[in-house]
């Protein structure tokens, strides 16, 4: 790990955000709520949150942070879903990797629920594809 020791604690934030492709059939269910597993975006929401919140225990050099806010934001786009990730911190080091955890994480949820709707005949995924996950923003005070 970085010895962040001698940095002062500020304010911080990160934004990040991608997309997961969908079949225009599916996004239609989502946007419905007629998914067998249940409300996609709930779920998608929650993932993202745990997944900023426990980063330091995926990504193994990442430092533990305390996070003050989690914001998760997922909506149906013409060819899939977007998420938006804001992080939040007072700490030594920034909050980017946590942002794009969350963003990851949720993505993958909502693939993970649809994707009974997404296999083709041969049980493989031709079309869906996360893709354009990135640091939107970040901001640091002090």
């Amino acid at each position: 790990m970085v010895d962040v020791t001698e940095k002062p604690e500020v304010f911080r934030e990160a934004v990040a955000k991608g997309l997961i492709k969908l079949k225009d059939e599916t996004l239609g269910l989502v946007k419905e709520g007629h998914v067998e597993k249940g409300d996609v975006f709930s779920v998608a929401r929650v993932a993202g949150v745990l997944a900023a919140k426990n980063t330091s225990g995926l990504i193994p050099l990442c430092h533990p942070l305390p996070l003050t806010n989690v914001r998760v934001d997922l909506k149906a786009v013409k060819n899939g879903v977007e998420c938006v990730v804001t992080v939040r911190t007072r700490a030594q080091t920034g909050v980017e990797m946590e942002a794009l955890a969350g963003v990851v994480m949720a993505l993958l949820t909502v693939w993970d629920m649809v994707k009974q709707y997404e296999k083709d005949e041969r049980g493989q995924y031709p079309s869906t594809v996360v893709e354009s996950v990135r640091v939107v923003s970040k901001m640091k005070e002090g």
